[in-house]
């Protein structure tokens, strides 16, 4: 096993900084999830990890050796596109030792290591079908495989599920998830989809405008965002720019925090749905029922109050058979703790 090590790296296209000074470190078999908006950067950082982007300034290194020039072809790594990227006019079983054909392995290797990979990735009874005799799913495992194949020292994941289904998706990660786990190869997996990198990655790195806004564990991701984007982005969270008094920030009597230091006007504060607790004692802030939406084990109340004369709308989300007593008009309270609330000055 191998690590990545990035300095500095930056890149630029004509007026687009695309790369802004980045440093990462890869552990040995780590799995990370490269996540934010289109034009983020992401994509640009997993090529240029990849040699397909030359870098305008920094350095990669993979293991002890620096990567920054050298070509795709020599460097250590396996690559999943989004679009599989098989040859048509081979089997599963062809698409998948073609890496060890061109490297010009034995026979005996070339077979032992292909009867590995299948049952790896589940495919011995699609080994003889053709890419258009399989579904999507077999097919990005056939490509997942056919990377693995090689045992590269790095696997590069481009948007792999995104062109499949959604109950299909889900399925798969999972089974990348497994793979990469059972393999211990280092990974670095490029999504926009925020479920899927927070489900499939040992840390996430939440890129905005070529920069790393933030890079945790899910769980740390998910609980302690670090920036207002890391906030925005990650999790579905109610959140509400509110004016600053005497040093405190106050949603009627939902809740009530000190300001972070240097905030002089106003703060943004974020919650998550499940944190908002409800009730019909009137300890709170009065809140009117809008629309009710089941999920299935849970349900999300999308509620309007009146704080401050100003209508304003939060999400909270309940057990479903604790939701079925609010019905669209009900009013009721809410209130919310204030150690399960982020709060940035406005603008940062």
């Amino acid at each position: 096993m191998s690590g990545v090590i990035l300095r500095h790296v930056s890149k630029a296209f004509g007026a687009v900084q695309a790369l802004d000074d980045i440093s990462l470190e890869i552990a040995p078999g780590e799995l990370i999830t490269l996540l934010g908006p289109s034009g983020c950067g992401k994509t640009t950082l997993l090529r240029s990890i990849a040699g397909l982007e030359r870098p305008d300034h920094g350095e990669i290194q993979i293991g002890d050796r620096d990567m920054t020039g050298v070509p795709t072809r020599e460097r250590p790594i396996g690559m999943v596109f989004q679009s599989y990227a098989l040859f048509p006019n081979m089997t599963v079983r062809q698409n998948i030792s073609f890496p060890l054909e061109v490297r010009k392995a034995t026979v005996g290797h070339i077979r032992s290591r292909l009867e590995e990979l299948l049952e790896l990735v589940r495919l011995t009874p699609q080994a003889d079908r053709y890419p258009n005799q399989i579904s999507g799913g077999q097919a990005q495992r056939t490509a997942l495989a056919r990377a693995l194949a090689p045992a590269p020292d790095v696997l590069l994941l481009d948007e792999p599920l995104s062109a499949l289904d959604a109950l299909v998706r889900t399925r798969l990660r999972d089974e990348i998830r497994r793979v990469q786990q059972l393999v211990r190869t280092t990974a670095v997996y490029v999504t926009h989809d925020q479920s899927e990198a927070m489900a499939i990655a040992d840390r996430v790195a939440v890129m905005n405008h070529g920069r790393i806004e933030q890079i945790a564990s899910p769980p740390e991701l998910y609980e302690t965002p670090a920036t207002e984007f890391s906030a925005t982005f990650v999790g579905s969270r109610n959140a509400l720019e509110l004016p600053v008094h005497d040093g405190q920030v106050r949603f009627g009597d939902a809740f009530h925090l000190g300001a972070p230091d240097g905030t002089t006007d106003r703060a943004v504060v974020f919650f998550r749905p499940e944190d908002v607790h409800v009730g019909s004692n009137g300890d709170g802030e009065p809140a009117t029922v809008e629309v009710r939406i089941f999920l299935g084990a849970t349900t999300r109340l999308h509620l309007v109050t009146e704080t401050g004369g100003q209508p304003a709308r939060l999400y909270a989300d309940l057990p479903s058979r604790q939701a079925l007593a609010y019905e669209p008009g009900t009013t009721l309270s809410v209130q919310v703790d204030p150690a399960d609330i982020r709060i940035f000055p406005a603008g940062d």
